[in-house]
């Protein structure tokens, strides 16, 4: 049903922060700055959001992959990253892990260091935390690509090719991407992730239950099994989550379409949506899911 990532939304604490550290240090433009409109908070589920100012930007390459990021007002009490169920990393393709790490600097804050990835060297990958609380993975991909078709970078902070969703079960996570999105799902194995272990206080030989949810090509939704110290994510009433709070994904038809809806589609005339339907549907994580109508397979 998900034929490709269109969005990531962040509720910032501080929207003119979160901006500024992703313009200047990772290279993204602004499409469009505006207010969040009546119908679009209403479209999201999330009244409280009216009026709040929002910056829609993406990245050098031009990519229609895009970041939004949407004033939260204040911190959410009792959020901390990878700390909760839901949007927990956002990865992004960049050509060197390495060249970018010293150009970082508050507010982003590096909590893994660029390393290769132990099932494939080629792959090198660092985690950042950023000015929203979201946890950013950029990482390199080889020109050689990926056993996913996933792409590289196009300019040296790109897009948007993965999504992380942290949650208490799985399978049930993993049942209800193939079962009701109608996606095709691995396996879960059991690997270690350090950034999980160092938030949680586990040793390192410690291991993480992961599945992906499979995409035709460029993108890929990673499922975790998070600890049972993990909560349920602290969200105000009438707004978003803090942090990732929602990805939105391109969907052909909604004809024919029975989904749990949070939200039923209606039309926007925002960008990305540029007149399209939208509607949000809630994961078994409790991950805000937009789909967007566009008609045509990317």
């Amino acid at each position: 049903m998900l034929d490709a990532i269109i969005a990531v939304t962040l509720s910032a604490p501080d929207l003119g922060a979160t901006e500024r550290a992703y313009e200047t240090q990772l290279g993204y433009r602004i499409v469009e700055r505006a207010e969040v409109s009546r119908s679009l908070a209403k479209g999201w589920g999330a009244r409280a959001t009216r009026g709040r100012d929002y910056v829609l930007m993406q990245p050098t390459s031009g990519e229609p992959v895009y970041l939004r990021i949407v004033d939260a007002d204040k911190p959410a009490p009792g959020y901390a990253p990878l700390r909760t169920y839901g949007w927990n990393a956002n990865e992004i393709l960049v050509e060197d892990p390495v060249q970018l790490a010293p150009l970082l600097k508050e507010p982003f804050a590096i909590i893994g260091k660029p390393r290769p990835l132990d099932f494939n060297p080629n792959i090198v990958a660092m985690q950042v935390t950023g000015p929203a609380g979201e946890v950013n993975y950029f990482t390199r991909i080889p020109p050689t690509g990926s056993i996913f078709n996933l792409g590289s970078a196009k300019s040296f902070v790109d897009r948007t090719f993965i999504v992380v969703a942290g949650g208490p079960d799985i399978d049930a996570a993993r049942a209800f991407y193939r079962d009701v999105l109608k996606m095709p799902t691995t396996d879960p194995v059991a690997t270690k992730i350090h950034v999980l272990q160092d938030a949680y206080g586990l040793p390192r030989e410690a291991e993480t239950r992961i599945g992906i949810v499979r995409f035709p090509s460029s993108f890929l939704i990673e499922l975790d099994q998070y600890p049972p110290a993990a909560v349920s994510r602290p969200t105000r009433r009438g707004h978003l989550p803090p942090g990732i709070a929602m990805v939105t994904f391109a969907v052909n038809s909604f004809d024919g379409v029975k989904l749990p809806w949070k939200v039923p589609p209606k039309a926007h005339a925002e960008k990305p949506y540029d007149g399209r339907r939208a509607g949000v549907v809630i994961g078994p994580s409790g991950e805000w899911i937009e789909l967007v109508e566009t008609g045509a397979s990317r």
